[in-house]
């Protein structure tokens, strides 16, 4: 790198070229929006409608989005990769919400699919090869339904997860609906809510009436796990001051270190996330903080659809070098040995409680 050169006293120093700071993550903006029937029909949907015309969005009209077939692009991965940019806009229908264990009682659909390129992401299979983003208009029928199961456990909490198949907040400029949960939720005695989301955009949130009774989670990794498997998503920093802004919100605040993954220098580089975590972190985030730990994991279908996805991954897959751990419904995937995988939770817990002592740990898995 070419240095300029400058003196004090007549000796040569080097002055080190001005460097720019990095673009912030830019906000999601589709290439391509689609409408499902009825969706029209709802204030939300009419808004959004109008919000892709104010920006010149190529707008289609569709009978579902399972019958989206003409995608431009001349291989799967060239229509992978615009179906990660196309927004589908909809009803949701069935409103019986699945388990979400171990982070909450209910997962609840307000959207499907994400913008992001993580290659780990359990979606690359669950949303199969059309992995638009969904977002759902009717949301109170949503709200609801979320009622109900409230009722249904009281004087029991039941919390419910909002990022079980998106990353909400990606898409809360579009849709408003995380805004409509939590403030749902602020008036429920015995209803929670939790998300966690890899994005920065949070500012429509912050002046949100939440009571408390919404935990906002940041995902956050080793900077090399960042780096190598998590395009299209905020960098570590933007994550770590978009949580300093939910903190001094007064929301419960928490992270998921997730996937834990064993790199060369995985100790060093998981120890540098919690100290850098700690100094960047307001004294408004207080005491109550949660972490939860997941391991790296990937079935054999998986392992196929991310190696086609993103062939020049970097992004450690060896059957034999992992633990088969049978899952839900007999489906089975690849964990790291039991004696690995417990140096990993030991290694973490420990400088989770040396910079954070009052912290919570709610699982490792």
């Amino acid at each position: 790198m070419h240095q300029e050169q400058n003196s004090i006293r007549g000796r040569p120093i080097a002055i080190s070229p001005t460097i720019a700071a990095p673009r912030e993550t830019r906000i999601f903006m589709p290439e391509l929006v689609y409408f499902e029937p009825n969706a029209l029909e709802y204030p939300k949907g009419e808004r959004i409608y109008q919000w892709a015309k104010n920006h010149s969005l190529p707008i289609r009209m569709t009978t579902s989005h399972n019958r989206i077939t003409n995608l431009p692009g001349e291989t799967d991965n060239e229509k992978y990769k615009i179906a990660k940019n196309t927004l589908v806009v909809g009803v949701r229908k069935t409103l019986t919400f699945d388990t979400s264990k171990p982070s909450a009682e209910y997962a609840i659909p307000i959207s499907t699919g994400c913008m992001g390129h993580c290659h780990y992401c359990y979606l690359q299979t669950t949303l199969g090869a059309k992995p638009y983003v969904r977002v759902y208009v009717n949301i109170e029928d949503i709200l609801n339904s979320a009622q109900k199961y409230i009722d249904e456990r009281a004087p029991e909490l039941t919390r419910f997860e909002a990022a079980c198949t998106s990353d909400p907040v990606g898409i809360e400029h579009i849709t408003g609906n995380l805004r409509d949960l939590i403030e749902f939720m602020a008036d429920q005695p015995y209803g929670r809510l939790r998300f966690v989301t890899k994005f920065h955009h949070v500012d429509t949130l912050l002046d949100a009436k939440h009571n408390g009774h919404t935990r906002f989670r940041f995902s956050i990794n080793a900077d090399y796990v960042i780096r190598q498997f998590e395009p299209s998503t905020s960098r570590f920093a933007e994550r770590i001051a978009a949580a300093g802004k939910v903190a001094k919100a007064g929301y419960p605040l928490g992270f998921i270190i997730a996937p834990i993954i064993r790199f060369d220098g995985w100790e060093q580089g998981y120890a540098d996330l919690l100290a850098r975590l700690a100094e960047a972190l307001p004294a408004e985030a207080g005491s109550d903080l949660t972490f939860e730990l997941i391991q790296h994991r990937f079935t054999k279908t998986a392992k196929r659809v991310i190696e086609e996805r993103y062939p020049k991954t970097k992004l450690e897959m060896d059957e034999a070098k992992r633990k088969y751990k049978w899952g839900r419904y007999g489906q089975g995937k690849y964990v790291y040995p039991d004696e690995q995988a417990s140096a990993l939770r030991e290694w973490i817990t420990e400088r989770i409680f040396a910079h954070f002592p009052e912290a919570k740990i709610e699982y490792f898995t």
